[in-house]
């Protein structure tokens, strides 16, 4: 009797878990991200996956946790070193699990980052950013922490590749920088995903400390509105609609020329939105790829970017360093974004609220959405949500770009 007891208490978790109870750290975080994306509302189409993805990761025999390849592509199997990519398919699943199977053709193959950006793409309306052209700059001051990141890694002791893909958190848009990484620092993958992330999913926090920081009541307090004409012409509404289908067929070509690099990010996040400029006659490209599409390579990517956070790559010196270098970054961003508006105003008699500086990042509309709310908070009437957008948009686009240059400079040639 003894000896059953014994095997089913070696058949659970319990003694792992004792054994190493690191994992309970895991747990509470799996937990806490799964209450800010249940109950806090924090982007929960990316967090609940996350989050749970963290927690199938971290249950001991259940083989759901991903096994992070060296820069050489060498994972462990049974205490014997092999090459991810000379493995077949069915011995990853089979000998690995699910999850690395998942993760190793749809994540790491860069496959799912361009498929979000054309759903993206779908979902993004450029008539903000076309009307508002002047607020657009914006969104490249934003890209201020990415690179200010770059040179402080690099003075740490990162490699420029891994500089670079720790700076792209700065531009707060996950696909963007696992696609960075995939191409610079492959090995790092796992917790500069879990950054990118997760922050992205804690705008609505990080925005309002920076803004605070750095931002007046009398700032704050600035209606755009009261600049601007109120209603269009029908003239000006068909030119509208005219430039919103010929923006991406000349923004990928402009692209492709400069920075043939950003193509696979540009190009597809130009593709979804021009299905969708169309109108009726793309109207089932645009219905696949703004919902089935995208909404099955995001449960994907979340759940396996979660199940790369095992104790193993997680509770270490150098995933807690790109944890903080990936805040570090962002709030540089978003701090670059509403100086770059500071000193715009000392220029001119129009004042822009830094609000709309402070959404120059790629976490889009989400980022629109707090900046906006902040400003009712100061001014009830101020609706800034379309002024926020501008930037936000060309955030986006400047987010892809600068991911680009930097694949140009550093990549493998």
């Amino acid at each position: 009797m003894k000896e059953i007891f014994e095997r089913l208490y070696d058949m659970t978790a319990f003694s792992n878990i004792i054994a190493e109870p690191q994992f309970l750290i895991m747990y509470v975080l799996a937990f806490i991200l799964l209450y800010l994306g249940i109950k806090k509302q924090y982007e929960p189409l990316l967090l609940v996956p996350i989050a749970f993805g963290v927690l199938l990761a971290n249950f001991p025999g259940g083989e759901m946790g991903v096994i992070q390849a060296d820069e050489h592509g060498m994972v462990m199997v049974n205490g014997v070193a092999k090459s991810i990519w000379d493995m077949p398919l069915h011995d990853i699943a089979h000998e690995l699990g699910i999850m690395n199977f998942l993760y190793y053709m749809l994540i790491k193959t860069g496959f799912l980052p361009p498929i979000i950006f054309m759903g993206v793409g779908a979902l993004t309306d450029f008539g903000p950013m076309l009307r508002n052209l002047r607020l657009s700059i914006f969104g490249a001051a934003a890209q201020l922490g990415i690179f200010t990141v770059l040179l402080v890694a690099i003075l740490l002791g990162f490699t420029p590749q891994e500089a670079a893909s720790l700076g792209i958190i700065g531009g707060a848009d996950g696909p963007t920088a696992i696609f960075t990484t995939i191409k610079l620092a492959p090995h790092l993958l796992g917790p500069i995903a879990i950054a990118a992330y997760s922050y992205m999913a804690l705008v609505p926090v990080i925005i309002p400390l920076v803004v605070k920081l750095w931002c007046s009541k009398a700032e704050l307090k600035i209606n755009m509105k009261e600049q601007e004409k109120k209603f269009p012409s029908t003239t000006e509404i068909k030119n509208m609609q005219t430039l919103k289908i010929i923006f991406p067929i000349v923004v990928t070509t402009v692209v492709a020329l400069f920075v043939p690099s950003a193509v696979p990010l540009i190009g597809m996040l130009m593709f979804g939105n021009l299905v969708k400029e169309i109108g009726t006659n793309t109207f089932r490209l645009f219905d696949a790829a703004s919902n089935s599409i995208m909404n099955a390579a995001t449960i994907f990517l979340g759940l396996c970017v979660g199940a790369t956070m095992t104790v193993e790559a997680f509770l270490n010196w150098q995933t807690i360093g790109i944890v903080i270098g990936g805040f570090l970054a962002f709030a540089l961003s978003i701090s670059g974004g509403i100086f770059f508006v500071k000193l715009f105003n000392l220029f001119t008699k129009k004042k822009i609220n830094p609000l709309i500086g402070a959404t120059g990042l790629s976490a889009v509309p989400m980022a629109s959405r707090v900046a906006n709310e902040i400003g009712l908070q100061y001014d009830p009437k101020n609706h800034l949500l379309q002024y926020c957008m501008a930037s936000n948009i060309s955030g986006v686009i400047g987010s892809a770009v600068a991911a680009g240059v930097l694949i140009s400079f550093l990549g493998l040639p």
